[in-house]
């Protein structure tokens, strides 16, 4: 059986390996070739921005798994091969090359290259000079480059204040730059008011020059080079600026093959990665169905880009691998001289609770990551949400200090279970003074919204 995969990295390759295991054992034979438009495969994207900010000593510390060591795995694995075109009756892809590669069964996972805005483009596509967004490898090595070449008391501006402008501004402070971060609406947004309140404290405590409500509208250029960011209502003088706006599924290829796809470009594979007879799908190219409100909802991330490309490769071999959706987990962190803040989420939002028919009921409780006389001490704020009527837990959100964010995990698990705030607040958790109090921070927020209820 032919598999042509499109797309190197988390779930295409994901999806590579484990069709390979589960055909030994099922006993099919599979050959299986890969294309990407890229250089690189394998790699971990969420790591640049720590490359970005020194943590990372280099580029190949961030790849998984090298070409060569794809190939040697049986996979005829071929780099700087983009494909432009498919056609599903005669089950081909074509490349930009001109060349037809025949499957019998195809795997898109193409994933999702940032956003990038027409204000930071020339006239051929490329960006001005000290613009440009963090992605890829390539991303990194261009960011590393310009930060060294950069100017003393260079200024950064970074468009955007979602994970990776939170990252990036980090890093940007941390190479010695003053950092302005532009946003929509607020920083953070995925977080409630009263919690993104906290990281956009804690940022400026840090030094970052926050602008909430900035709808940038052009940039000012000397020549080809960047000098400054133009928004309603303000401009900043800059020597580098950061896009960091989002990223779109990169299915463009598929337009005319009678493939369903959302109104942002995304596929929707089922629960193995089948999306039509004989083409399957997973990854940043996809969006996933949110367990807590059977939603679809558009979330790039490698946990569910591993996952569900090792399903699909197991059931596209014969195996029975489901990938059962998500409960909408992430975290990341954001640290720089005094302030070290931890971010994390699972769940719904206030927003999304109501839009699913729920009576929702939330409260922020203050703590501490451990016991007060204890060094490691240090505050954390916990958002709970549960429904007034079932108890169902439907969300937690955590701001806090060093310690602070994996606490997201319990939650995110009592969340896959279906299970309510009096099951968090009363579940088994581990206690020592260095590593929380008696009653666990988190059993008290969540016995606080039980006590609500």
């Amino acid at each position: 059986m032919k598999v042509v995969v499109v797309g190197a990295d988390a779930a295409g390759m994901s999806a590579a390996h484990q069709a390979l295991r589960t055909a030994r054992r099922t006993g099919r034979e599979l050959a299986i070739t890969v294309l990407d438009k890229g250089t690189h495969t394998s790699y971990s994207a969420c790591g640049i921005p720590y490359l970005m900010a020194g943590d990372v000593d280099s580029a190949d510390d961030l790849v998984a798994r090298s070409a060569d060591a794809h190939r040697e795995s049986g996979i005829d694995l071929r780099m700087s091969t983009e494909v432009v075109s498919a056609d599903l009756a005669a089950r081909t892809v074509t490349t930009s090359d001109g060349e037809a590669v025949e499957y019998d069964e195809l795997v898109v996972a193409t994933g999702a290259p940032a956003v990038v805005p027409e204000w930071a483009l020339r006239s051929d596509g490329t960006t001005y000079d000290g613009v440009g967004a963090v992605k890829t490898l390539d991303d990194a090595a261009e960011w590393i480059s310009r930060f060294e070449g950069a100017p003393e008391g260079a200024h950064v501006v970074v468009v955007g204040a979602g994970y990776v402008g939170v990252e990036v501004a980090e890093a940007a402070l941390r190479q010695g730059f003053g950092v302005t971060v532009l946003t929509r609406t607020r920083g953070m947004s995925v977080l409630e008011e009263e919690m993104s309140e906290r990281v956009n404290v804690g940022l400026v405590e840090a030094g970052v020059e926050m602008v909430l409500g900035a709808e940038v509208t052009g940039l000012e250029l000397d020549g080809e080079r960047v000098t400054g960011v133009h928004w309603d209502g303000g401009t900043r003088d800059a020597d580098l600026v950061v896009v960091a706006i989002g990223v779109r599924p990169a299915t463009g290829f598929l337009e005319g093959t009678g493939l369903e796809l959302t109104e942002g470009g995304a596929l929707r594979p089922d629960p193995h990665g089948r999306v039509a007879d004989h083409v399957w799908a997973a990854g940043d190219c996809c969006e996933v169905r949110r367990r807590l409100d059977h939603e679809w909802v558009f979330r790039p991330l490698g946990t569910h880009a591993n996952k569900h490309g090792r399903a699909l490769g197991d059931s596209l071999a014969g195996g029975s691998l489901a990938f059962d959706g998500m409960t909408d987990t992430s975290i990341t962190r954001f640290s720089y001289g005094d302030v070290h803040l931890e971010i994390a989420r699972t769940g719904l939002s206030r927003a999304e609770a109501g839009a699913a028919g729920h009576d929702p009921v939330a409260l922020v409780t203050e703590g501490s990551t451990a016991s007060g006389y204890m060094p490691e001490a240090e505050p954390i704020a916990l958002w709970v949400m549960a429904d007034r009527t079932t108890r169902r837990l439907l969300g937690v959100q955590v701001v806090g200090g060093h310690g602070a964010g994996k606490r997201i995990d319990a939650a995110a698990a009592v969340l896959w279970a279906g299970g309510t705030v009096d099951d968090l607040a009363w579940m088994d958790l581990a206690y020592a003074p260095p590593f929380a109090t008696a009653w666990e921070i988190l059993q008290v927020a969540a016995r606080r919204v039980a006590e609500r209820l």
